[in-house]
């Protein structure tokens, strides 16, 4: 069993899984239901959990790092304002 894809045929593989009793018998049901073989519909399960798996590893901030880049001399300058205002000592602090 062959397919054609974009970068080129992929082989279908035929292998055996080992699934509890109640998984399978609720996934034939759902297939049953959807008008799909067992096949398709773990085939789509599979990939699902794969896409997932991907997602998960981006982490929600690597997507969002160096988005504020532009920003970076402004972030020094207000540092170093900040750094001078505290180095100051106000006259009624001596006392």
């Amino acid at each position: 069993m062959t397919a054609s894809h974009k970068y080129g045929t992929l082989e279908r593989v035929k292998t055996t899984l080992e699934i509890p009793d109640p998984i399978f018998r609720r996934a034939k049901s759902v297939a049953a239901q959807l008008g799909i073989p067992l096949r398709a519909f773990v085939t789509e399960a599979v990939t699902e959990k794969l896409e997932a798996s991907l997602k998960r590893e981006e982490k929600p901030w690597v997507r969002l790092a160096g988005g504020l880049k532009h920003l970076h001399k402004e972030t020094v300058r207000i540092n170093r304002i900040i750094k001078s205002e505290f180095e100051k000592i106000e006259p009624e602090d001596w006392e």
